[in-house]
């Protein structure tokens, strides 16, 4: 039976608990970083990156805007403020049959919250 990808990670971060990534995040799957410019492949490296964005981004303002869906993707457009800076970006989720992640790109603006972003991250990811 599939996963029903969405609804794991809506409550993975309603929850600040991103315990079922084990179970979510396919083995092949990569993750494509605003601040990193080569992929990052591997299940190990996703989840890392994953858990360490919900360290830093997942705060009492972090919410969902929006969504757009596809058999297989979604774009979820998100809102949060840290140090007084507003935040946007979207999440680009594709998933395989199974309903595990395959892709997670992340786009965010604008450059003043990226830079402040940057550090709070490498600091979850050493």
């Amino acid at each position: 039976m599939a996963l029903d990808t969405l609804a794991l990670w809506h409550q993975a971060v309603k929850d600040r608990d991103m315990g079922v990534l084990d179970r979510l995040v396919a083995d092949d799957a990569v993750f494509l970083s605003p601040a990193v410019h080569s992929p990052q492949p591997g299940k190990a490296l996703v989840i890392k990156y994953l858990n360490a964005a919900q360290k830093v981004l997942i705060n009492d303002s972090f919410h969902y805007v929006e969504e757009w869906h596809g058999d297989h993707s979604a774009v979820l457009e998100f809102a949060l403020e840290i140090d007084g800076i507003k935040i946007n970006g979207v999440d680009l989720i594709h998933w395989n049959e199974a309903g595990q992640i395959t892709q997670f790109k992340v786009m965010m603006r604008p450059m003043k919250g990226l830079n402040t972003i940057i550090p709070l991250m490498a600091a979850h990811l050493v």
